[in-house]
């Protein structure tokens, strides 16, 4: 009699059977701190202790992805474990059936798959459950396209969600370059109201549009791909996930993970083991993307004005920068003043984006074009200004970090501006990829991250502190940076 008995309960979930000793045990496992749990409201009113328990010791339920992890438990334990039929993927796919899927399916079009591309094509299908961390510009459209190609081929029907209703455009438009000619008899796209059933075998949606259907929807998908899905840890996206009991395919796709235990363990359980596609740096110097050279304006303030600020909270602190004309004078200066194609990322609608763009284009010749994108700008006019954007020469967008910080995809961008200060590892990269697609007489792009030094003596202010943790992702993905300091002029900037 095994120690563990491992069996399926759906596509969402496994349950194990075993003592309460070890249910115990296998609790405390799979329970981890949330980063940041001191902040919450649930914590501060003490209803929750800030943990969260991947395994339910009432149920004995767990993620079906972490399987994997279930076993490394056993392992070092020292716990016998039994597997039940259904739990371990049975599908006979080899590379060479990639290869030659592949070929096929790219024979009139002449694009040819990338080797990762490929193998990542082949783990997904023959692990049925992946996550599949592959850098932004490395073409995980092509990717999910093979994927999704190949298991409509076998009659299954699937559902692909991103975060934005440009990403459901920028897939669907994908899908038709890469050769789908019929592409519009097979995907259905649903985002701000559209219907939400179909007999289309493909649906590609925003989480935001399907959360609330009842969980019989869920059940007619066959597959399930998240793109961008470092996002999926959120509650309504989980949600979605554990409603998906007949997905036996379950990809996810993501350039960038947090960094936090939680956050990658409880994506594997949704999606299943992660899996390394390849690198920013690899990529550099295979030169499938640009090189990106990242200059760190710090910029200075007047000491009286840091001890003045040294009592100031977080949001304070923001409200002071964002709303600061000299630090915004410096972005409009730095906007204006590039070559190329330039793109301005903004935290505040009202507080900051507005002001920006109205600076911006109070400064430029009429031209210049300036775009403004917001949340309430909708698709198809995000989706007009990529389009335009890629036939111009010195076009500026000033654009909020929600609406195209993620997944979206214009190759002739050649300066990224961080105006708004942020230490999330997920947004700075997935903001530098924006700039990391390659174009006709583009090899390289300027990321120009401002920071603000309010240091008085030895206290350190907060956005002093957001930059270092940026400067430290930089080293960590080995970019090639450089900090430029900007002294103020005067004595209240």
């Amino acid at each position: 009699m095994a120690d563990l008995n491992i069996q399926k309960i759906d596509e969402a979930y496994l349950r194990v059977d075993c003592t309460n000793s070890i249910a115990y045990e296998l609790r405390d496992n799979f329970t981890f701190q949330v980063p940041g749990f001191q902040f919450t409201p649930q914590y501060k009113a003490k209803r929750w202790d800030g943990k969260i328990r991947l395994f339910d010791v009432r149920k004995s339920t767990i993620y079906h992805g972490l399987f994997d992890d279930i076993v490394k438990f056993c392992m070092e334990h020292g716990y016998t474990y039994q597997v039940a039929d259904g739990i371990l993927p049975s599908t006979n796919f080899s590379m060479e059936t990639a290869k030659d899927f592949s070929e096929k399916l790219m024979v009139n079009i002449g694009i040819k798959p990338r080797d990762y591309q490929l193998n990542a094509f082949h783990h997904a299908i023959s692990q049925r459950r992946a996550l599949l961390l592959s850098p932004t510009a490395s073409g995980k459209s092509l990717i999910i396209y093979m994927i999704v190609r190949l298991l409509l081929l076998k009659g299954y029907r699937g559902l692909i969600i991103v975060p934005t209703v440009s990403l459901v455009e920028q897939l669907y438009k994908d899908f038709a370059s890469y050769g789908w000619t019929n592409v519009d008899k097979n995907v259905h796209r649903i985002y701000q109201g559209a219907e939400k059933n179909t007999e289309l075998p493909l649906t590609i949606s925003t989480w935001q549009s399907i959360f609330k259907e009842p969980k019989w929807y869920f059940e007619q998908f066959d597959f399930v791909i998240g793109d961008e899905c470092h996002l999926f840890t959120a509650k309504s996206l989980t949600s979605i996930m554990t409603s998906l009991v007949n997905a036996k395919y379950r990809i996810g796709t993501t350039g960038t993970l947090s960094g936090a235990k939680t956050h990658e363990l409880a994506l594997r359980g949704l999606f299943g083991p992660a899996e390394k596609v390849t690198t920013t740096e690899k990529l550099m110097k295979d030169n499938h993307i640009a090189d990106i050279d990242i200059k760190c304006i710090l910029i200075s303030y007047p000491k009286e004005l840091c001890k003045v600020m040294k009592g100031y909270t977080y949001q304070e602190e923001i409200k002071f920068l964002v709303s600061n004309k000299y630090r915004n004078g410096i972005i409009r200066n730095l906007a204006i003043s590039q070559k190329g194609n330039t793109l301005v990322l903004y935290n505040y609608v009202e507080g900051h984006g507005q002001f920006l763009y109205d600076d911006i284009k109070n400064h430029v010749g009429e031209d210049r074009k300036v775009f403004f994108i917001h949340g309430g700008v909708n698709a198809e006019n995000r989706e007009e200004v990529r389009e335009i954007v890629e036939g111009e020469e010195d076009a500026i967008i000033v654009a909020s970090y929600g609406t195209f910080s993620t997944g979206v995809n214009i190759k002739n961008l050649h300066n990224v501006i961080f105006a708004s200060p942020s230490k999330s590892r997920i947004r700075n990269l997935q903001s530098i990829g924006r700039s990391l697609r390659k174009s006709n007489g583009k090899s390289s792009a300027i990321l120009y991250d401002i920071a603000d030094d309010l240091v008085y003596q030895k206290h350190e202010n907060y956005t002093m502190k957001h930059f270092m943790e940026r400067v430290k992702i930089y080293s960590e993905e080995k970019f090639k940076f450089k900090i430029y300091k900007v002294e103020p002029k005067g004595t209240n900037p």
